[in-house]
């Protein structure tokens, strides 16, 4: 397990992170023992789609404490007030100018873990955060989108 990779997360992704397991392994393992007990006194488990139902939600609860729990044992946490402003990283937020459309957006580059295009948490493992890591206030980016190429300008790195 040593060749476990890192997971970058800011410091509100961790706790959110924690949260999640937290609630997992105290509130939703509750339901879960309780919604079993219940299938299983209808009998017959062979033909009980309650018992399965809960057999495969329990399952799937399981593999994902799993994946947190290791989440954060990898976890490094991006402390937002040792940025630098000058290059875009992780935890930056970042101001651009949509060329095409003369529209501005903001997105915070963040680790997958995080990532959530709706509230503009934009993974630096996708096509526009690898473009933008790195790169300085002027720089000119192009992504390929389904739509064709997206041309930004980056206007402003700044922290949260």
């Amino acid at each position: 397990m040593a060749n476990e990779e890192e997971v970058l997360l800011t410091k509100e992704g961790l706790a959110k992170i924690e949260e999640e397991l937290k609630e997992l392994k105290t509130v939703k393992r509750k339901e879960l023992a309780e919604r079993l007990k219940v299938a299983i006194s209808y009998g017959d488990l062979k033909e009980n789609s309650e018992y399965h139902s809960a057999k495969d939600d329990q399952a799937f609860m399981e593999t994902r404490i799993l994946q947190l729990e290791k989440m954060l044992r990898n976890a490094k946490v991006v402390d937002a007030g040792s940025l630098n402003l000058n290059k875009v990283s992780v935890g930056s937020v970042v101001v651009l100018n949509d060329i095409e459309f003369a529209e501005k957006v903001e997105y915070q580059i963040v680790g997958p873990a995080e990532a959530d295009v709706a509230n503009n948490k934009l993974s630096y493992e996708s096509p526009l955060g690898k473009e933008l890591l790195g790169k300085e206030v002027g720089s000119k980016i192009e992504v390929e989108a389904p739509a064709g190429i997206i041309k930004y300008e980056l206007l402003e790195i700044k922290s949260l």
